[in-house]
């Protein structure tokens, strides 16, 4: 029998959790059943239960791959000297994310936004999945605070103002982002960096009146 490379096990389970995203943000996660997953990744049960064991661990592995991803993005950023600015930062965290992601599209429309949208609604009512959210966002959260000590240690940012301020207020700003690609329709991240750099210029001697 032919060895199965992990090369072929790791496209496997890329094209079953990109299957599984289309399909939770086509139809939501209670109205996708596992049949809806595997008629869209055209494989058996067996090959998918292989590496999945339900729609709940298909979740859970699209969030946390999400988080790990958006997480290494700004810990790496974090251990330049300075750091990137933010614009720069965010539109290349989300921009990678964004590509990454780019097979979850539904006749022509890239809809993963929509599914970031539910997997916030579904929080609230399930504790699972609210649990890998939470340890998720405070990861996050806490490798955007070493960016902005970062920034202040290089006197680019005010000390005065608490990190975890700013780092809460600039992931924020990007999830407003995913949510207004998920309600008006997708927009290029360079729309995101735009602003970020409008605001980021207020009180600079630069700005002309």
């Amino acid at each position: 029998m032919a060895r199965v490379t992990q090369e072929h096990l790791d496209a496997r389970r890329r094209q079953i959790l990109d299957g599984a995203a289309l399909c939770f943000a086509r139809n939501g996660f209670h109205a996708t059943s596992m049949q809806d997953v595997l008629k869209e990744v055209n494989l058996s049960a067996g090959a998918v239960y292989r590496y999945f064991s339900g729609k709940d661990e298909l979740i859970n592995a699209i969030v946390t791959e999400v988080l790990a991803e958006v997480r290494e993005g700004f810990e790496a950023a974090a251990r330049q000297s300075p750091p990137p600015p933010p614009d720069e930062l965010v539109g290349r965290v989300m921009g990678a994310v964004i590509e990454g992601k780019r097979a979850v599209v539904d006749n022509g429309e890239f809809v993963f936004p929509r599914l970031i949208i539910q997997v916030w609604g579904e929080t609230l009512r399930n504790k699972e999945l609210s649990a890998v959210v939470h340890d998720g966002y405070s990861s996050v959260r806490a490798a955007w605070v070493k960016v902005v000590q970062g920034y202040q240690d290089a006197g680019m940012m005010r000390a005065d103002v608490p990190a975890e301020s700013v780092a809460r207020t600039m992931i924020a700003t990007a999830q407003g982002f995913v949510a207004q690609m998920a309600i008006f329709g997708t927009a290029p991240v360079e729309v995101l960096q735009e602003g970020l750099r409008g605001l980021m210029s207020m009180g600079s001697p630069d700005v002309r009146t």
